[in-house]
């Protein structure tokens, strides 16, 4: 592998998807058409790319001796050793630095949910991703983080209800990359699973408590739909209700694939390139078009 792919894997830019989280609150405001707003957000973006980047190599970093036993993150850059730990860790500084000069741009709120976020994950690689319950607790806030720093650049004030929903569906798909890493180990049901403070046989656990968060976020959305904060926004919100049974059958599916072993990537990377959740997608906006 050449030192520039090596670099390219190192930084995850596939994983960047996940920072479009913070047009949420914009696209549910029905702001799209403000340019005040969507450029919030795409500064937003950006920022979260470089700061998400400078994580992952710290995290590659501090993890790299439990990787080079791991049965595929041994390959990771610092873990085979294609790259240098110094060069890694003055990378990560220069990324960092881009991504609070980016949130500069952006209102005075933005760059303090953004460091937030960077301090969270560095505790998190450091400390919390050890901690069974409490990791993926963490896990679901960084989500949710993305949401709330979005709206702080967007200036738009993400509601109860959009906050209530994150909380729930991303405890779901944080439980989904918790519980295919484990099930991915050969780990006896006994055993702590290595770098994680996780044994073999707590999947069964996971795996009920997986899909009951992902169908509470459904519910969320049911009695959202049911407020008269939908009135605000929709002429036809009975429309909208065609989304729950989309859901409920997305977070089974993903469930399912998790199960038999077949998510090999986040989560919510795997639904951008899935084309079943791709298709679930674009039924959903079609339900929030026809129901404003």
């Amino acid at each position: 592998m050449t030192r520039g792919r090596s670099w390219v894997r190192a930084l995850r830019p596939h994983q960047w998807l996940k920072n479009l989280l913070v047009f949420l609150p914009v696209i549910l405001a029905h702001r799209l058409l403000d340019p005040t707003a969507v450029r919030g957000a795409l500064i937003a973006t950006v920022a979260f790319c470089f700061c998400a980047s400078s994580a992952y190599v710290v995290n590659d970093v501090l993890d790299r001796a439990a990787d080079r036993r791991h049965p595929t993150k041994q390959s990771r850059p610092f873990a085979s050793g294609a790259l240098p730990v110094r060069a890694g860790l003055a990378v990560a500084g220069l990324l960092l630095a881009l991504a609070f000069i980016v949130a500069s741009a952006a209102p005075a709120a933005f760059p303090v949910w953004l460091g937030l976020y960077y301090s969270l994950t560095i505790a998190y690689s450091l400390w919390f991703k050890r901690v069974p319950v409490l990791d993926v607790l963490i896990l679901a806030a960084l989500y949710t983080l993305r949401v709330l720093a979005g709206g702080a650049a967007a200036r738009v004030e993400p509601s109860f209800w959009l906050l209530a929903f994150s909380m729930f569906i991303f405890l779901s798909l944080a439980l989904v990359k918790r519980y295919a890493e484990i099930e991915a180990t050969t780990a006896s049901p006994g055993d702590l699973v290595l770098g994680r403070g996780y044994r073999g046989d707590d999947v069964a656990l996971l795996l009920g408590i997986g899909p009951a968060a992902g169908f509470v976020a459904v519910l969320v959305l049911a009695l959202y739909i049911n407020s008269p904060e939908s009135l605000l926004h929709y002429r036809h919100p009975q429309v909208l209700w065609l989304i729950c049974p989309l859901l409920l059958y997305w977070v089974t599916r993903v469930w399912f694939l998790t199960a038999r072993g077949r998510m090999h990537d986040d989560p919510v990377v795997f639904a951008a390139r899935d084309w079943v959740s791709l298709v679930v997608a674009g039924l959903t906006a079609a339900a929030v078009i026809a129901a404003t």
